[in-house]
């Protein structure tokens, strides 16, 4: 499946290289302004199926589109290899092996397996990668998994139906939303070291538009996945610790900011026991949540 958006120049390439194992090309034209979708039509592949959405929906609406157009068809497995070439159709059979070997739902290609991944990279955004990959960890649960925002994946039509396809984020944030469904549907995924190929095509995401959006995901899946997966379909004790553990956390604090101010406000310091009231939940309250987070890591699907 190939979502594409301004891709004139690279999608008839995309076409023109997939391997033979593939049955069907399905290109989602996103709305596309230039010619995406004749030169799709031209890469003259009797395996591709051009679909044009009438607006604009993001990379996420498309590839959703795909997603289920491949379920339509009774496809096993869905892959999404982008229209911009980026995506390199010799590593394709890395891609599937872990799903017809060893009987993973879903797997992603990583960018960021060497020392050298990141070189040519501005400081700022290998920052940035750090720090979204470890919150991605922690809100979808899958802490064996980097590089969350590669788009190069496959995954079973049997883990796409146990999906809310139409409620999943239709931007940026995409990957990070599935990626937490997932995890509530435990499915079993993993990465395999994939290189990009950089050419000529240019990305439109806005990093200032695009971060506070993924955030918000971010925090909004982190909840989702704790009350379906621990607290509504069976309470856990991870829920248990977490729960307990922040409420703890946040007495302490506030008892512990309420003494301060009251100490600096009257000149003389608080009762030990004060302190006491503040430190000792705090404590505690820390301790439950990193136990809480051991279970969650250790209860990844794998």
């Amino acid at each position: 499946m190939v979502p594409a958006y301004r891709e004139e120049a690279h999608v008839g390439t995309v076409i023109q290289t997939m391997p033979e194992l593939v049955d069907h090309i399905v290109v989602v034209d996103d709305a596309s302004p230039d010619g995406t979708r004749q030169a799709a039509l031209e890469a003259a592949d009797e395996r591709t199926e051009v679909i044009t959405l009438e607006s604009n929906q993001g990379v996420g609406g498309a590839v959703v589109r795909g997603h289920q157009r491949v379920i339509e068809l009774g496809a096993d497995v869905s892959v999404v290899m982008a229209g911009d070439g980026q995506m390199d159709p010799d590593h394709l059979p890395d891609l599937l092996a872990p799903i017809a070997d060893d009987g993973y739902g879903f797997t992603k290609a990583n960018r960021f397996y060497s020392s050298t991944s990141f070189e040519g990279m501005p400081r700022h955004r290998v920052f940035g990668n750090v720090v979204l990959t470890f919150l991605t960890k922690a809100a979808s649960g899958y802490w064996n998994m980097v590089d969350p925002q590669n788009g190069y994946t496959a995954c079973t039509t049997e883990a796409l139906r146990r999906l809310p396809l139409d409620s999943l984020h239709k931007r940026y944030d995409f990957e990070n939303d599935l990626l937490i469904w997932l995890n509530i549907a435990d499915v079993r995924a993993r990465d395999v070291n994939i290189p990009a190929v950089y050419g000529s095509e240019t990305s439109t995401m806005r990093l200032s538009r695009v971060a506070p959006r993924i955030l918000a995901t971010l925090i909004g899946g982190s909840w989702r996945r704790m009350w379906r997966k621990y607290v509504l379909w069976s309470f856990s004790p991870i829920a248990l610790l977490a729960f307990a553990g922040l409420l703890l956390t946040l007495f302490g604090v506030t008892v512990g900011v309420w003494a301060t101010a009251w100490s600096l406000i009257n000149g003389v310091s608080a009762s030990t026991g004060t302190w006491l009231l503040g430190v000792a939940p705090t404590i505690v309250g820390i301790q439950f949540m990193v136990q809480g987070l051991v279970l969650d890591i250790q209860a990844t699907p794998k």
